[in-house]
């Protein structure tokens, strides 16, 4: 079992930035991969950015130079820095966290956060 917390959506202007975070707690074996999904008002949901556990990330074309996503394994909570925000990035962000719990499967669950909205707008 996961439980996560998400932080630091608001409102802002474009061109701003904003720096989302979100951390894990519970049972876990290790927490394999981290991400970032949001859903617009009348769209389906659609991955921002994802990172492994060793560090390999991947972005979605539309954030692409724009956002960041990082994580503290330590910490067990990853980032998503988004700077030069656009209008079309309002959305609710949801966290996803992928977690093993034993060292001894490949078995894995997806855990989601509460999600946190981000408006974009003058």
């Amino acid at each position: 079992q996961v439980q996560l917390v998400e932080s630091g959506g608001g409102l802002v202007q474009p061109g701003g930035s904003l720096r989302l975070s979100c951390a894990a707690s519970g049972s876990f074996f290790r927490i394999n991969a981290m991400a970032w999904y949001r859903q617009a008002p009348g769209k389906e949901r659609e991955l921002v950015a994802a990172v492994s556990f060793g560090g390999s990330t991947n972005y979605a074309d539309s954030i692409k130079g724009r956002f960041t996503i990082s994580r503290d394994n330590a910490k067990n909570t990853v980032y998503l820095q988004m700077n030069s925000l656009k209008p079309e990035d309002t959305a609710v962000y949801y966290c996803n966290v992928r977690a093993g719990f034993s060292p001894w499967s490949d078995t894995v669950s997806d855990y989601w956060g509460q999600g946190t909205q981000v408006t974009v707008s003058s």
